[in-house]
């Protein structure tokens, strides 16, 4: 009975190791445009894609400390940013003026329904994913205190190098 314990929860483990790929899901752009976020993927370097909501501070402080980084990543490795805002359609209208003001440069959709948070089963914002070229999710993480936005960065020029970085 142990061994059979054993190789269902190994067989787990490796079935969660594989590497996920971003579903087809439809998101707006600010300007209320629909677009698969699949499209969005950059096949030059890493995508680097961040939940966040107007109504969530830390989220507010992990995309204005990450900003510098992703310019430099942008630019240097050919890295994409996505700022995924989860606000439903009653809070949406805030992103644009909060974006605005933050002076953030990246590439902000909105998941009003919250259908691609739902099909990533992502609980809480902030979350923070990083793609591969090839659009496999190589890298995750939840929540936000200050540094982490140097790991992100460390992060997504590892994987620009075809490496696979642990958490």
């Amino acid at each position: 009975m142990k061994k059979i314990f054993l190789s269902l929860a190994l067989g787990l483990i490796a079935l969660g190791a594989q590497a996920q790929k971003l579903p087809s899901t439809t998101v707006k752009t600010l300007e209320g445009k629909p677009v698969d976020i699949t499209s969005q993927i950059s096949h030059d370097g890493p995508t680097v894609i961040s939940f966040w909501a107007t109504w969530c501070k830390p989220c507010i402080k992990e995309l204005t400390a990450f900003m510098d980084y992703a310019i430099d990543l942008e630019e240097e490795l050919g890295a994409k940013v996505l700022a995924v805002s989860i606000d439903d359609t009653r809070n949406s209208s805030r992103v644009a003026p909060l974006v605005q003001g933050q002076g953030w440069e990246y590439t902000v959709l909105l998941d009003e329904n919250q259908d691609l948070k739902r099909n990533l089963g992502i609980v809480n914002v902030p979350f923070t994913l990083v793609l591969d070229k090839e659009g496999e999710v190589v890298w995750s993480h939840s929540g936000y205190s200050p540094g982490d936005e140097e790991h992100l960065a460390e992060v997504v020029e590892a994987v620009s190098r075809g490496e696979v970085p642990g958490e």
